[in-house]
């Protein structure tokens, strides 16, 4: 698979519903046995909960968007254990995943994908390429 915007998010920023500058962004360790990417998925409820192997405590920082490509501050995930992690998924945090919107699916160009946690800390270093974390 490759990295994925996924559809429903899509749509809404084209109608103005999602403010990524304003947006708690955060992400999920995502294990693809478990689950794969669909682009029927909307909200995090969408997923096998299983597939979650970790959530990010804190939305992403130093947000930027520049010609189209979005981009933040490298994040970390604390204490992981679980299954092996293929992919992150980003989501508009909400306090009901029903309302967790989903925004990108990312299995490539990230360092250290896919990843056996140990019970320590994994820290995800962005695409520091032209494309950052997407670009639309």
């Amino acid at each position: 698979m490759a990295n994925a915007i996924y559809p429903k998010f899509k749509e809404q920023l084209l109608q103005g519903s999602v403010n990524m500058s304003t947006a708690d962004i955060r992400a999920i360790l995502f294990d693809t046995g478990l689950d794969a990417y669909d682009a029927a998925n909307e909200f995090v409820s969408d997923l096998v909960a299983g597939a979650i192997v970790k959530r990010t405590a804190a939305g992403a920082g130093s947000k930027t968007f520049t010609n189209g490509i979005f981009d933040a501050a490298d994040i970390t995930f604390s204490a992981v254990t679980g299954a092996t992690c293929e992919a992150i998924l980003l989501y508009v945090y909400n306090a009901s995943d029903t309302a967790a919107r989903l925004i990108a699916f990312i299995d490539t160009g990230v360092t250290g994908l896919p990843v056996t946690p140990n019970g320590g800390d994994i820290n995800v270093a962005w695409d520091a390429g032209a494309n950052k974390i997407f670009a639309l």
